[in-house]
């Protein structure tokens, strides 16, 4: 997603990615990638068990969520991965955004 993050502010599409660690662990590693998205430390899982994302320890923890909602708060699209691999392409938000 990194790559595409100016397709994706073309889209209106601001990007929050949650992630499993502490807010010191997760702050080191946003700064060394330089990530261009707002970033969400979760180490108590709270928004992953909110929005359902799965834990697979066999395939190293938590598996991709990506959700799209709406300024008034209103799940559009979810997709839930099934290895860390299996993210869709901007051409599904894309989708979802023309048919509203």
């Amino acid at each position: 997603m990194r790559h595409k993050s100016d397709r994706l502010t073309n889209l209106d599409i601001e990007v929050l990615v949650a992630g499993p660690e502490n807010s010191d662990s997760f702050r080191r590693y946003w700064k060394k990638e330089s990530l261009p998205f707002k970033g969400l430390p979760d180490p108590n899982h709270s928004v992953m068990k909110l929005y359902g994302q799965e834990v697979k320890l066999f395939k190293l923890g938590r598996m991709p969520a990506q959700m799209l909602i709406d300024k008034s708060g209103i799940l559009k699209f979810v997709y839930y991965g099934n290895s860390m691999s299996d993210i869709p392409d901007i051409s599904e938000l894309e989708k979802t955004l023309s048919s509203e």
